[in-house]
């Protein structure tokens, strides 16, 4: 990005949940960083508010509107990296892309919405790179734990064409309310659209145009029992999403995995009878929350689930953590596995972080020249591994 920009970030949704919580931690963590941000929105007494209450007044309010497409060519204008946290993402999203896009300005989110960013893939991926921007989805925990973990680990086995299952081992703390608004989105969408339901049941549905087949099947509907890893296991909410933007990040890097890389994530349940009725019992929410719009099963999730912008305190959100294994199969040698955790609840206090990270990390780091809309890995690859790392609370071992 040739050009002078008057900031480095602006955090689009400042004013909802989660867009505070990075705006806090830019403030608190690197406001004497020489680093020039704004807040922005479409109120601006909400971000006044925010401001007044957790920021300073130093800080800038710009002002724009998620459907009027003049607003948001102001604000890209302005900055070198656009961080949206404004979902769903295929309701709020488009235009703004669009606007980064043609005023070539980076951007990052926390899509979950596969059926949204192949929209953008489909749409912006060739003119993102003719105008050298980075758009980059899903840099929470959906799916930087999962990308970042995979691409360690091929940092650390040179073979090909491993079979990697990322398991959840353990986890404290809620999705998001904006998570659950994204998820309950897209279902909608796929009851009433083929395209959309092909291209979330698709493993490979992210991966570019003619290369959408491969070894991998659907992801888990169903607790089994997995004879590889001896436990049981249950369907894991972010598969949808985290599966896809591996196998994308492996087709973008020219198959670096290998062709026949597998790849699947699922709930640790545990063993025995006690294991089987535990991934019956975690998968209740699974079918609360894919319920058609508007049965009971549908209004009683809704009635329950948080509600885009609220969260929890202080305390639970640091109390929270997530753990995960990542069991690595090869020919012809032992079992391997790696571990990555976060110390913060998964929704919003790791998710603010990793966020904050990337969007630090496409402002001020010297990146490989790749552009279009990316993964979180191809994208920025070691330079965000070590931000998570020394940053963000993150941690990724080999254990065995």
């Amino acid at each position: 990005m040739k050009d002078k920009r008057e900031y480095d970030i602006v955090i689009w949704g400042a004013s909802g949940f989660t867009g505070r919580l990075v705006a806090e931690y830019l403030h608190l963590n690197y406001n004497s960083n020489n680093l020039k941000w704004a807040i922005a929105g479409r109120d601006k007494k909400k971000l006044i508010s925010i401001r007044d209450a957790f920021l300073d007044d130093s800080i800038p309010i710009v002002i724009a509107d998620s459907f009027d497409e003049k607003s948001l060519n102001e604000m890209s204008k302005t900055t070198k990296v656009v961080c949206s946290t404004v979902g769903p993402y295929a309701k709020y999203g488009s235009l703004l892309v669009k606007s980064c896009v043609n005023n070539r300005t980076h951007y990052c989110d926390l899509a979950g919405e596969a059926q949204w960013i192949r929209k953008m893939i489909d749409l912006y991926h060739e003119e993102a790179k003719n105008n050298q921007v980075k758009i980059v989805n899903s840099c929470g925990f959906d799916s930087i734990p999962s990308d970042l973990g995979v691409y360690f680990i091929h940092k650390n086995i040179s073979s090909k064409n491993l079979t990697i299952k990322m398991r959840v081992r353990g986890a404290k703390g809620t999705y998001s309310g904006g998570t659950y608004a994204s998820m309950k989105n897209i279902i909608k969408e796929a009851s009433s659209n083929r395209e959309v339901r092909k291209s979330l049941t698709n493993p490979y549905g992210l991966n570019p145009v003619g290369e959408q087949s491969g070894l991998d099947k659907r992801d888990l509907t169903s607790v089994v029992y997995d004879e590889k890893i001896k436990n049981w296991i249950s369907p894991f909410l972010m598969a949808g999403i985290n599966t896809k933007i591996v196998r994308r990040s492996n087709a973008l890097s020219n198959y670096h995995y290998g062709k026949d890389f597998k790849y699947d994530e699922a709930v640790m349940a545990g063993k025995g009878f006690k294991g089987r009725l535990n991934g019956i019992i975690l998968s209740i929410p699974l079918i609360f929350l894919a319920a058609k719009p508007g049965s009971l099963f549908n209004k009683i999730f809704n009635f329950f689930s948080p509600k885009p912008g609220e969260g929890p305190n202080k305390k639970e959100r640091e109390s929270g953590y997530f753990n995960l294994r990542f069991f690595v199969f090869q020919e012809n040698s032992d079992t391997a596995i790696f571990k990555v955790t976060g110390d913060r609840d998964p929704g919003y206090g790791s998710t603010s972080k990793m966020l904050a990270e990337s969007a630090i990390c496409l402002a001020k780091d010297n990146l490989d020249n790749k552009f279009g809309v990316l993964t979180p890995s191809f994208a920025m690859g070691d330079s965000i591994l070590n931000r998570l790392i020394s940053k963000a609370g993150l941690s990724f071992n080999k254990i065995k």
